[in-house]
């Protein structure tokens, strides 16, 4: 704190994403008050640590930038390109107080002790490509004396945790192509950051999803993959995040002026109207009968 009234880094944050006036709503910022500080020294473990954690990030802000230069290599041959790049820190700026670096020191050497030496230290393969590209130029050819081929698997994606989850509705905005809508949803994705949670805790509490308390680990039921199952046969649109970012960019049209808020409610109704008569005229129960025999394998007890 010291360093940043000395060198008045606080005085621009006023005009910072931090403090947008324009983008008020709820939020869930932690910032420490100074208040009991006294009691500091009495915290232990990791009540310690995420009271450490939650000051770095708040001290952070007001830093500068940090600035690496990146240097990046392409290779051609033939039809084929290949790419490597490596990065070295000039300016440390917030990561002298953010502990970023000590984070990703400490993922390096864990790397480094998983490979046991076999490939060499990330350090040193980054030292050796540094050298190697400061003595490249645009153009040049180089010699390949030998090329080959290693085979490798993907591991699947891990299952949705209720952390993760709750990003996952915060960012859903990523999942949608159209660029227009993607930016609508971009600063609010499915649910607040005040009823997220809640939306999660009701699907579990209406069994539709299942909770592990040990893990976080979050896991479909099968009357949740019914219901999935019967929405994705009626009204598939239901499930998209399209969906939403339309509706949401319908309302701050209506916000602006440029649409009338009963000509929102006009094609909101018509939505509501034309898809239930599509729920009502369509005859999915042989599709549902076989999607419940296949989920009901899965969850036979």
């Amino acid at each position: 704190m010291k360093e940043i009234l000395e060198k008045g880094w606080e005085k621009g944050i006023g005009k910072s994403k931090y403090t947008n006036d324009k983008m008020i709503t709820d939020h869930y910022a932690i910032i420490p008050t100074g208040q009991g500080l006294t009691a500091l020294a009495g915290l232990k473990g990791e009540a310690r640590a995420v009271y450490e954690m939650i000051v770095r990030r708040f001290l952070a802000i007001f830093y500068p930038p940090a600035l690496y230069e990146k240097t990046s290599l392409d290779i051609r041959i033939d039809t084929e390109h290949f790419f490597a790049a490596y990065k070295t820190l000039l300016e440390e700026g917030y990561l002298q107080v953010s502990g970023r670096k000590k984070e990703e020191k400490a993922e390096k050497t864990k790397e480094e002790e998983e490979k046991n030496g076999e490939e060499g230290s990330e350090d040193q393969d980054g030292e050796a490509l540094g050298a190697v590209l400061a003595a490249l130029k645009i153009g040049q050819a180089l010699p390949a004396p030998a090329l080959r081929l290693k085979a490798g698997e993907t591991s699947p994606p891990k299952r949705y945790s209720s952390g993760t989850m709750i990003l996952a509705m915060e960012n859903a905005g990523q999942l949608i192509e159209d660029e227009n809508l993607r930016a609508q949803i971009k600063g609010s994705g499915i649910g607040t950051s005040a009823t997220r949670a809640e939306i999660l805790k009701k699907l579990v509490n209406n069994e539709y999803l299942k909770l592990n308390k040990k893990t976080q680990q979050i896991t479909p039921t099968q009357l949740g993959e019914m219901i999935y199952d019967t929405v994705d046969a009626s009204i598939r649109s239901l499930l998209s995040p399209e969906l939403t970012a339309s509706w949401e960019l319908g309302l701050s049209r209506v916000a602006e002026g440029s649409v009338t808020e009963e000509e929102y409610m006009a094609k909101l109704k018509d939505f509501v109207v034309r898809r239930v008569e599509k729920v009502k005229e369509s005859n999915a129960r042989a599709y549902l009968n076989d999607c419940y025999k296949r989920t009901a394998v899965v969850y036979k007890k």
